[in-house]
């Protein structure tokens, strides 16, 4: 095997065959310029019309998880306690205002400003889009990822975003996962119960 198709293995075997969703963590943090790092990775994965709605709070210090806490539900709290960053997947509902920097070339902001179905639409699918290339990006970096919906969502909006302008998605524990927690992986559908190719 040659260096290159081994790296690509080991790239493979990291981000999806061997990656897991952590429940547990130990207590090493992330240092400021991963978070940054995982971020500047995650930003070139496409989305609509280049939309990037996608919002990210690293959710890190302690009175930070203190105002989180209250709106995760019971069964992820200690999860969100115990790891050294809890990510707020967020989206904004006026990305569109951002357009003549992140589509120059064409007016693009009139194709949703005052068209409340498509910018939601456009917010739900390309800040998911983005919460996973978020996640993908950090297993690419050597961390692990507990992505989760378990919580509050008007109270963490409230508490975190009051002018209403990010509507947060879902959370995602980052960090160095422990095996502590951790359940026989689940099966996946085949390719031929999800797919069809015509």
């Amino acid at each position: 095997m040659t260096e290159a198709s081994f790296t690509e293995a080991a790239m493979r075997d990291r981000l999806f065959l061997e990656a897991r969703s952590y429940n547990s963590w130990s207590d090493r943090p992330l240092a400021d310029d991963t978070v940054r790092a995982i971020y500047d990775l995650a930003k070139w994965g496409p989305t609509t019309a280049n939309s990037n709605p996608g919002r990210f709070v690293f959710v890190r210090s302690p009175e930070a998880k203190a105002r989180l806490l209250p709106h995760v539900s019971a069964g992820n709290v200690e999860k969100v306690r115990q790891a050294p960053c809890t990510v707020i997947i967020a989206g904004d509902v006026r990305f569109y205002e951002l357009y003549p920097q992140l589509f120059p070339a064409r007016d693009m902001r009139a194709a949703f400003e005052g068209k409340p179905a498509v910018i939601d639409d456009t917010v739900a699918r390309s800040s998911t889009l983005q919460g996973a290339y978020l996640m993908i990006a950090a297993r690419a970096l050597g961390l692990d990822c507990g992505p989760m919906s378990g919580f509050d969502k008007p109270g963490t909006d409230a508490e975190f975003f009051p002018d209403g302008r990010w509507k947060s998605n879902f959370l995602c524990n980052l960090g160095y996962g422990t095996p502590d927690g951790l359940f026989p992986r689940n099966p996946r559908l085949s390719f031929d119960q999800a797919c069809q190719d015509l």
